[in-house]
């Protein structure tokens, strides 16, 4: 990923909370069969290894089955808030005209050797941790217990787990820090008016 200095974040810390808040990764591969890429949702354990193990699971009837067997490395790609930043927000446009639009996002890149998972057990419970992750701040939350067991084990057959354990990390937060204060404020108003309050939110914290 291209880096400049100014967007690159390198904290351990801050990586593993984005991929808590936004677990849904890209999985990317590339198998004897070309480039093979999919939306999962992962499972963050960041005490297995040194920068922190994903788990997650597949369908069987998804080539990824087999690029994952065939690849000796993969990379998943967590995207966060992200919006179009239009010069007229900045200041510097009344004052010169040399400005240019520009995209503003959040992204966290992951690479790391898979390791395809049959154990049913090992399944079971990353599904659980995943489903608990995600319900627990419900009202009413739906845990796997809650279908009936035959049925659950008939998906359970249908499905495969895979783990990474991550090798390298790379963190872009591009949020206009390379823009004066008042362009920065101007982007902020700017992306509030728009209806990209997320994004908004990561300007004023960098």
């Amino acid at each position: 990923m291209y880096l400049p200095p100014d967007f690159r974040e390198d904290n351990l810390e801050t990586l593993h909370a984005f991929i808590h808040k936004y677990p849904l990764g890209l999985l990317i591969t590339a198998g004897l069969h070309g480039l093979a890429a999919d939306w999962i949702p992962f499972v963050l354990d960041e005490q297995a290894g040194e920068l922190g193990t994903l788990r997650a699971h597949l369908s069987r009837a998804n080539p990824q089955y087999r690029a994952l067997a065939e690849t000796d490395e993969c990379l998943v790609v967590f995207q966060g808030p992200e919006a179009y930043i239009s010069p007229s927000w900045y200041p510097t446009k009344q004052e010169t005209g040399r400005v240019v639009p520009t995209w503003n996002y959040v992204t966290v890149h992951a690479w790391g050797r898979p390791q395809i998972i049959e154990d049913q057990a090992w399944i079971r419970d990353q599904i659980e941790v995943l489903t608990n992750s995600m319900e627990s701040h419900r009202q009413q939350p739906w845990s796997v217990a809650d279908a009936p067991e035959p049925f659950i084990q008939s998906q359970l057959k249908g499905i495969f787990g895979m783990e990474l354990a991550i090798v390298r990390m790379e963190g872009k937060w591009k949020a206009s820090q390379n823009r004066t204060a008042n362009d920065r404020r101007g982007v902020v108003e700017g992306l509030r008016l728009a209806g990209s309050g997320a994004m908004a939110d990561v300007v004023e914290q960098q």
